[in-house]
């Protein structure tokens, strides 16, 4: 859960380990359950648990199990711990395994850090004083307080998803010794294999594994150092497949008669059987005469009559529109009255508007207000679209 490795375990093989003991019934009664099913498991001890209940340490080792340090107090600061902090706890609990078992031989040099909060000031002082430092695979949540049927399935449904791994219990739980028992038989009866972990030593050789085994997680495929180099071997170098003539449009690459249109000229050139061969390469730029057959459907070169504009215009500000006088048309009479002359003009605009409303002719009436300009600028003229290609000749 919390390191790139694990341990070099096969699939369907897990580990049973146990923290913060001893506590008598508990750990009593789940010696009895491994001895009952011949399993051997790893303890990781607390100091002053050790100091009150000796004897069931040395029950323990007795059993054939692995003995490991948990620390003296069990703190849940190792995070924040400096190095001198963090070798008290680890060489005091040390000390405890020590006065209980009476030899450096029993005490294995596997530690687990309390509450798995890793810190670099105790990952620094284990490395330094060689010490394996464990964490876990899964879990099964059994210090938080739930019943031993529900300890027992998160174990095995964890177990199961993983596959293989490190499980974590808890020797001090009463839902812990009552759930064993179920949790060892449904790892039975679904193909599993518990593996005590013990130190490798004179008498007992470090077990053969490659490096790939150590790694906790990766993804398939990857190779983990050291990783083997073929040396010698010869790869063809990777090539991409020449171009077809065919992909181009050209039928008989090589023959006199090359079937493809022609893009620099207007002109059409037709090569007959018997001509000679297309001149050889020469250096770029280079100039080749290509020939196209009389029954080539081509498409012409766009001419000026595709692009026909019209409506050509004066940019600027548009002119005025001139207001040709009325024949036998009396000048207007000043009048004295601000209110009569509006009433005049309203009364020639109505007449304006009306005399446009009904006379259908398009030219407009002396008194009606001017048309807005039309835009200015060129227009393309589209009324009548032209159909110059394809030409079959």
């Amino acid at each position: 859960m919390q390191y790139g490795e694990s341990l070099p375990l096969q699939d369907h093989e897990v580990v049973l380990t146990f923290d913060d003991g001893p506590l008598p019934p508990y750990t009593t009664r789940i010696l009895d359950t491994l001895a009952s099913e011949c399993v051997k498991a790893t303890f990781f001890m607390v100091g002053r648990m050790v100091r009150g209940y000796p004897s069931i340490v040395r029950r323990v080792y007795n059993e054939g199990h692995t003995i490991a340090n948990h620390s003296q107090n069990h703190p849940f600061t190792f995070a924040r711990m400096t190095v001198d902090q963090a070798a008290q706890e680890i060489e005091q609990g040390h000390a405890s395994l020590l006065s209980a078992l009476g030899d450096e031989k029993t005490i294995s040099p596997f530690f687990r850090i309390p509450g798995l909060l890793r810190g670099p000031a105790a990952e620094q002082y284990l490395a330094a004083h060689d010490y394996m430092t464990w964490s876990v695979d899964f879990l099964a949540d059994d210090w938080t307080h739930i019943n031993n049927r529900e300890v027992a399935r998160r174990a095995i449904s964890r177990i199961e998803a993983r596959g293989k791994g490190i499980l974590l219990l808890h020797d001090i739980q009463p839902a812990t010794a009552l759930a064993l028992p179920d949790i060892l038989h449904e790892l039975k009866a679904r193909g599993f294999k518990i593996v005590h972990v013990v130190p490798a030593g004179a008498d007992r050789p470090k077990t053969v594994t490659e490096p790939e085994q150590w790694a906790a997680r990766h993804a398939p495929g990857q190779q983990v150092w050291p990783r083997t180099l073929v040396v010698g071997a010869e790869a063809p170098e990777p090539v991409l497949a020449a171009p077809s003539p065919e992909s181009f449009g050209i039928e008989h690459f090589g023959r006199p008669t090359i079937r493809i249109a022609l893009a620099k000229s207007l002109e059409r050139h037709v090569a007959d059987d018997g001509q000679p061969l297309l001149p050889s390469v020469q250096a770029w730029p280079r100039t080749v005469a290509y020939a196209v057959p009389a029954d080539a459907t081509v498409l012409p070169a766009p001419g000026a009559q595709n692009f026909r504009y019209s409506r050509l215009f004066r940019l600027g500000k548009p002119e005025k529109p001139k207001q040709a006088s009325k024949p036998h048309s009396k000048p207007a009479k000043k009048s004295s009255s601000i209110a009569s002359t509006a009433d005049k003009e309203g009364k020639e605009a109505k007449e304006g508007e009306s005399s446009e409303a009904s006379a259908p002719s398009t030219t407009s009436s002396v008194d009606s207000p001017p048309r807005p300009p039309r835009a200015v600028g060129h227009q393309l003229n589209v009324a009548r679209p032209m159909f110059v290609w394809p030409q079959w000749r």
